[in-house]
């Protein structure tokens, strides 16, 4: 009935795990003045290597494929992409916050490669271990009319890698976070050095606490450091979902 009251013990783990939500949106979006700038933020500097531990070069890395590796932290997972042609920065974007921000492009000989956070920034789907709804498609299919594109097919949130991870399809309220990439010229190798955009790392650990305690146990918050091993997302992930 409307009017019959929680138990008690019932309300108060309810307002426990609200007040624990609360908290963590707070945290992950500070307070601003509308239309303040959205400033890029440092973590470690990390060197992305093979699953043998060799130093990824980036004009090793294939054009068009889903590459995968977890940053800043160990279960937060990002998209490594080659797009085959130099990617330019892009007009400025906003956060779902209305802070704004230039993306600065590709790296690499080629200036082709980009990251982002593979956190759809709507319903923060993202590849695990069974299973991914998200991956970058480079043809269009059936319930998209783009290319070369981010996909997540949880709610047909589209983004574009070669414009900083823009929302051109979709729910979504913001782009994908971008990943700031460094490359060295003289070993042609790469390194994460933090994120631009919009992050929604607290979000993530307060939606998938449960189940990141349970696959990583005291890990699921560690900060990445050394090294980073990019993967394949077929080689990740058991299963695929296209759309």
């Amino acid at each position: 009935m409307a009017n019959e009251r929680l138990p008690r013990k019932t309300a108060i783990m309810e307002r426990r795990d609200f007040l624990r939500l609360c908290a963590a949106a707070a945290a992950a979006s500070p307070a601003l003045p509308a239309g303040a700038g959205a400033a890029p933020r440092y973590y470690a500097r990390v060197k992305l290597v093979d699953s043998g531990g060799r130093a990824l070069r980036a004009n090793g890395l294939p054009p068009h494929r889903n590459l995968i590796f977890h940053y800043p932290y160990a279960t937060t997972p990002c998209f490594l992409l080659n797009l085959g042609k130099p990617v330019k920065p892009t007009a400025r974007l906003k956060t779902a916050q209305k802070q704004d921000y230039e993306w600065r492009g590709g790296v690499g000989g080629e200036r082709s490669i980009v990251a982002y956070s593979a956190i759809c920034a709507h319903q923060l789907a993202y590849p695990t271990r069974d299973i991914s709804f998200i991956s970058y498609r480079a043809e269009p299919g059936a319930q998209n009319r783009h290319a070369r594109v981010i996909h997540c097919c949880a709610e047909h949130s589209q983004y574009d890698p070669a414009e900083g991870g823009r929302v051109v399809a979709g729910p979504a309220p913001q782009p994908l976070a971008a990943i700031l990439l460094e490359h060295v010229p003289a070993t042609d190798e790469l390194f994460a050095l933090g994120t631009l955009g919009g992050e929604l790392f607290n979000q993530f650990f307060a939606k998938y606490e449960f189940k990141l305690a349970l696959e990583h146990g005291s890990r699921a918050r560690q900060a990445a450091n050394g090294t980073a091993a990019v993967s394949e997302l077929e080689d990740y992930c058991r299963q695929q979902v296209k759309c």
